[in-house]
């Protein structure tokens, strides 16, 4: 089955108002109508507004890094799923940082992950395992807890469904795992999710892989087969190197 490719730049807490507008035009004027691969920006909250006017009409489409489930009431801080329905097209569940840094639990993921499904949103579902984890041999035990936690009430995915491979010990450290592990995990969680759907629910999924890629990497990981796209953390931030990613993941998947 073919599967268009995602690459994701995932911002997270940088840029200022001026030169996160500025990313964002010269982004629109590098990527607008590459054919193959599908390009999501992911700005802090504070700019989706302002992605979504600039990248308005273009190819381009803008994502949350996270959300709450809630639609509104008392919880100060929080950006409820419903309140970015219009705005922005994609949303990051459970990235490692909300996590382990944050401390969300599995539990908050899956209320956050059916909020964003009910709205009719596409979700980019992070999972990954801890360096201790990998090199006790876990690795798989963790990718199936996060994933059938996060499905606990999930009947059916959406079409093009993302799930994010993105092992922990690789998020902006500079170590990247090696085209064959990255190959085998996403492999491994296509496997776990035909066990919790089907074999045709599986194949149609997309799984990116995440973890210090950049326009050196980016060709070799996105040319593996069970790998459809990346998410990009640091190389998301400069144009150039963007821009060359998902170059690099649209010829991988010529």
């Amino acid at each position: 089955m073919a599967r268009t490719p995602i690459v994701a730049g995932n911002w997270k807490m940088h840029l200022a108002r001026g030169a996160a507008r500025e990313l964002l035009t010269t982004l629109r004027a590098n990527l607008d109508g590459l054919q193959g691969v599908e390009v999501v920006v992911c700005p802090p909250s504070p700019w989706l507004g302002d992605a979504a006017d600039l990248l308005r009409g273009s190819t381009l489409r803008v994502g949350a890094q996270n959300v709450y489930w809630e639609s509104h009431g008392a919880f100060t801080g929080e950006v409820s799923a419903a309140m970015l329905a219009g705005t922005v097209d994609f949303a990051i569940i459970g990235h490692s940082e909300r996590r382990h840094v944050f401390g969300e639990t599995d539990e908050q993921t899956q209320r956050n992950l059916r909020a964003v499904i009910d709205l009719g949103m596409q979700p980019m579902l992070a999972v990954g395992e801890l360096r201790a984890q990998r090199e006790d041999g876990s690795t798989n035990d963790v990718l199936r807890r996060q994933l059938l936690a996060a499905f606990q009430d999930v009947d059916r995915l959406p079409e093009g469904f993302i799930v994010a491979y993105e092992p922990v010990w690789a998020i902006g450290t500079g170590l990247t795992a090696t085209p064959e592990i990255a190959q085998a995990t996403c492999a491994d969680v296509r496997a776990i999710l035909a066990d919790r759907f089907d074999a045709a629910t599986a194949e149609a999924c997309r799984i990116q892989y995440g973890g210090s890629v950049n326009a050196e990497n980016a060709a070799i990981l996105a040319g593996q087969p069970d790998i459809d796209g990346l998410l990009v953390g640091g190389a998301a931030l400069q144009a150039e190197s963007f821009t060359a990613i998902c170059k690099a993941a649209a010829g991988a998947a010529a």
